[in-house]
């Protein structure tokens, strides 16, 4: 069982394996709470992962330190895997998803396990590495699903009270449950008036059902740009865990994330992948009630793609209003366009690109649209400049 003297023996393990990551203040997203945010996304391989991967190798034997270890993951238990396996001078064998970003794949293999690439998502390659491991006569380490495991991942906890002591509210990013596993339990043993509050994707919502729902629910298939927690089922061990020790669990949509994402970037120069923004996420838009509460939220991975990353910037752009797409209906006529980019300069927006395009069948034959992509500074601005020119005589179609 998950005992608080093995949360202790955890910390004390990893004492001085892991980076004790920072605890940060954010004044800029302290709207109706203070919040801080534990930078788990500055740990040794971009993620706590390592915690657990670690604290499970160090209870194996002598004997079992002699096979390989297998694991399977989405990228952040790849690496910490990876790492741990190489500190014990242990094989490792990693099963990924295909559909993990390249930079995660490339850096697992750097760190000397052999990765095996699976079709499909997370429980694929959850399968696959069972297979093997059942075959070979190999350890399955598991991403989540294991009290050594969640032990390690607990650590993140030890740190927190120790930083923190009067801290009101936790929230963490969920998959599986191993990290809101390991923390509700070390909290709610030290600090049992503490909140903890759970956060999924909205196309990756197992646990949330499950919790609500009140029995381990399995999803058909899940669509998030956060693959850190693109987990179809929960575990048995997280499940009956969050059950026992979580208050709620929120999902964010992908919009929302991305803005998250974005949000951390500019203004605490944070770089976070989807999975780890997703606490953020949630206090941004409101999904808990910790109005007025001394909140944490974990920022679980910072291993996000670049090739995402660009995507990701732009949909949070566009979600919080600083960019946006108008189409314009006019009469095609000489001094239109330095019309309407007069009134888009007065309102201080800038105008990045225009198109134009001719009229449809029911417009009359001089009419046509004229598509603006524009740099704003909120949705409240977006809306001064669609009455600016709305005031003129233009009409915008939605």
């Amino acid at each position: 069982m998950l005992t608080l003297d093995k949360v202790y023996l955890a910390g004390a393990e990893l004492r001085n394996v892991v980076r004790k990551t920072d605890l940060i203040y954010s004044p800029l997203l302290s709207r109706n709470c203070e919040v801080f945010l534990k930078t788990e996304n500055l740990q040794k391989t971009g993620s706590f992962k390592v915690r657990g991967a670690h604290y499970k190798m160090s209870t194996l034997t002598p004997e079992e330190r002699e096979k390989p270890v297998v694991a399977c993951s989405a990228g952040n238990h790849a690496q910490g895997v990876a790492l741990a396996a190489r500190g014990f001078g242990i094989k490792a064998i990693i099963f990924l998803p295909a559909t993990a970003p390249i930079s995660k794949i490339e850096a697992t293999r750097a760190l000397g396990a052999e990765v095996v690439l699976v079709d499909g998502v997370y429980d694929d390659a959850y399968a696959e590495a069972i297979k093997y491991s059942e075959e070979n006569n190999c350890l399955f380490l598991h991403p989540f699903d294991d009290e050594d495991v969640i032990a390690g991942q607990s650590t993140v906890a030890l740190e927190l009270m120790e930083q923190l002591p009067d801290v009101e509210a936790v929230v963490v990013p969920i998959g599986g449950g191993g990290l809101i596993s390991g923390v509700a339990f070390a909290i709610k043993a030290m600090r049992p008036n503490c909140k903890v509050y759970g956060v999924q994707a909205e196309r990756a919502d197992a646990m949330v059902r499950s919790f609500h729902e009140k029995e381990l629910i399995t999803t058909e298939g899940v669509s998030t740009f956060a693959d850190g927690i693109a987990v179809k089922s929960p575990g048995e061990i997280t499940y009956d865990i969050c059950s026992k020790y979580v208050d709620d669990i929120v999902t964010v949509t992908e919009d929302q994330i991305a803005t998250a994402i974005l949000t951390l970037m500019e203004r605490q120069k944070l770089v976070a992948e989807g999975a780890g923004a997703v606490s953020v996420a949630a206090l941004m838009f409101n999904k808990l009630p910790v109005a007025g509460k001394k909140v944490c939220a974990i920022i679980s991975g910072g291993n996000i793609d670049v090739n995402i990353l660009s995507r990701v910037i732009e949909r949070g752009l566009l979600t919080s209003g600083r960019r946006t797409n108008l189409t314009i209906e006019l009469i095609d006529k000489p001094g239109q366009l330095k019309t309407v980019s007069t009134i888009v300069a007065e309102q201080g927006a800038n105008v990045i690109s225009v198109y134009y395009t001719p009229g449809g069948r029911n417009m009359p034959i001089n009419g046509c649209f004229l598509n603006l992509s524009m740099e704003t500074k909120d949705h409240k601005h977006l809306d001064q400049v669609k009455k600016a020119l709305e005031g003129e005589g233009f009409k915008i179609c939605e």
